[in-house]
């Protein structure tokens, strides 16, 4: 090879060398984060996901961190958060005790202080409902609002036909528990079918309720032929089952 072809040549390959190094730089660089200070949103996120999944909440859990927190001083590619003791329960108000780790190792841990909110969409009356009304998502918007101000507010999973109103409801308010019950299926004073189940035993007679009970709840029955009172679970509408 003439010295003028061998100086291009191994030209061409040094410059080959070089762009071949420069593009796995680059996609190194590409794939590894910077290192950096831990920042708050990291630290919320990863509090307010731990917390949920420990809790079991429904709903979108958010986690305020207390307003003279500081980032500690180390920088790492990668932050975890662990928290090492949970509180009593999930409030507005919490102390959590939790580890900081960089890149796999503790980096601190703390205890702090925590504001959070936890969003779910709930019932509040479009129109008024009267005391005995039956339950109707027709007349129903929902609303999004914290369950941990509003503990007892009913949430949009929830209530069905089978409620009926226990008070009046003005236009404009969010239901709660205390506006609810269930639909009786078994009234006081009224004659209810009673059936029995043993093995292969099955006896079926009327009784006389003694009071009211919705779906599932036990009830005091009386036999009309005895006089004598028991306990049975409403099943149906003016149906009721003892069970062994």
């Amino acid at each position: 090879m003439r010295p003028a072809f061998q100086k291009i040549f191994t030209a061409a390959i040094a410059m080959a060398a070089l762009n071949t190094l420069s593009v796995a730089a680059a996609t190194d660089s590409k794939s590894s984060p910077a290192a950096a200070q831990l920042t708050a949103e990291t630290l919320s996120g990863d509090l307010a996901r731990d917390l949920a999944s420990h809790f079991n909440l429904e709903g979108d859990l958010e986690v305020e961190l207390p307003h003279n927190w500081i980032a500690p001083a180390g920088t790492a590619a990668q932050w975890r958060v662990e928290i090492a003791e949970y509180p009593m329960q999930a409030t507005g108000a919490m102390v959590v005790r939790c580890r900081l780790i960089g890149d796999g190792a503790p980096v601190d841990e703390t205890s702090l202080l925590i504001h959070a909110t936890l969003w779910r969409e709930a019932w509040f009356a479009r129109q008024p409902f009267a005391n005995g009304a039956t339950f109707d998502p027709a007349g129903l918007d929902t609303r999004r609002v914290d369950v941990f101000r509003e503990r007892d507010i009913v949430p949009a999973s929830s209530g069905d036909r089978t409620f009926i109103f226990i008070r009046s409801v003005q236009p404009g308010r969010l239901l709660t528990w205390r506006d609810l019950g269930r639909r009786p299926l078994v009234r006081k004073g009224d004659l209810v079918e009673v059936t029995a189940n043993e093995g292969m035993l099955a006896l079926n007679m009327k009784g006389l309720a003694m009071q009211n009970g919705a779906m599932g709840e036990a009830v005091t029955v009386r036999n009309l032929d005895s006089h004598k009172d028991f306990t049975a679970f409403v099943i149906d509408d003016n149906h009721v089952q003892v069970r062994f």
